[in-house]
């Protein structure tokens, strides 16, 4: 059985609102419903939802309950204090741990191959396609990374931050170079610096876009790191995140796991900002004129 875990448990804090339940669609279909619909068409059998407690009522009454006609549907909760350490948080500390410990969250929901997204980027059909067919033959410590490129994954309404990858000659990630604030500007795609400094980026680059597929001895690596994360910064645990680049970093310069990168000319689109609203609007009413969606999408 495999499963498409959708990382849902954000704050949605430049868009300004939770913006994974924002309806989007025709019938008031979320970003995520279409990544449901594709990956249940692809060949994936179950979805778990990474969610706050506090919107377990919220996910079950809407796409839970229109994912779940066509799909078997499952809540992993984030919370704080879900860890392996026993260490003292401060109150000051609001959010969970990161994208990290969203998958991490669910590690009793899954004993199958998985795919990680996060609920609010529209993927394209083709990444689940490959997500599966990856999976389906993947072994132990093997993993794959869908990798976009830069190009088609900006927004006209400010910077995002991406993860620039770096692959060798057999197709394999290397390291991944998180750039905060990547923006297209007459013509020209640049990232700029803390400093002020800009780093221009050929169209081309191929980054993350937090679109992974991963076996179950993952879970093992994110426990491990889990526990070095809270060690490093146990003098300071108000802010600090596990992101999950660290842990499938931490297997790969280790040489413990190898990540494949599969390309894909998909176009991403997304709601970085409030403001990137009517554009997801506006592609996802083209997909349907052409037939790739229908437009009542769970009818």
């Amino acid at each position: 059985m495999k499963t498409l875990l959708i990382m849902a448990a954000g704050m949605g804090s430049r868009y300004g609102g939770q913006k994974q339940t924002d309806g989007f669609g025709p019938c008031g279909e979320f970003i995520m419903d279409y990544s449901l619909y594709d990956a249940r068409r692809e060949g994936f059998d179950k979805a778990v939802f990474v969610i706050r407690k506090e919107d377990l009522d919220l996910f079950e009454g809407t796409v839970g309950k229109r994912a779940g006609k066509a799909m078997p549907v499952e809540y992993a909760i984030q919370d704080k204090n879900d860890i392996p350490l026993d260490v003292s948080i401060p109150d000051s500390r609001v959010k969970p741990w990161g994208t990290a410990h969203a998958v991490y969250s669910a590690r009793k929901n899954i004993d199958g191959p998985f795919a990680v997204i996060n609920a609010d980027d529209f993927y394209g059909r083709g990444a689940f396609a490959n997500l599966n067919a990856f999976l389906s033959k993947a072994g132990a410590h093997e993993y794959c990374m869908i990798g976009y490129e830069l190009i088609n994954t900006l927004t006209e309404n400010g910077g995002v931050s991406r993860g620039v990858c770096n692959v060798d000659a057999g197709g394999f990630l290397t390291a991944i170079e998180e750039h905060k604030t990547i923006s297209c500007e007459n013509g020209v795609i640049c990232n700029t610096f803390d400093d002020g400094t800009k780093k221009e980026l050929a169209p081309g680059t191929i980054v993350s876009m937090n679109c992974w597929g991963f076996v179950p001895d993952f879970f093992d690596a994110l426990g491990n790191g889990l526990v070095d994360f809270l060690e490093k910064n146990k003098s300071d645990l108000s802010k600090c995140e596990y992101y999950l680049l660290d842990p499938v970093g931490k297997e790969i310069a280790g040489k413990t796991a190898s990540v494949k990168v599969i390309p894909t000319n998909e176009k991403w689109f997304g709601v970085t900002y409030r403001q990137d609203r009517d554009n997801v609007k506006n592609q996802i009413a083209a997909l349907i004129a052409k037939g790739v969606y229908p437009e009542n999408l769970w009818g």
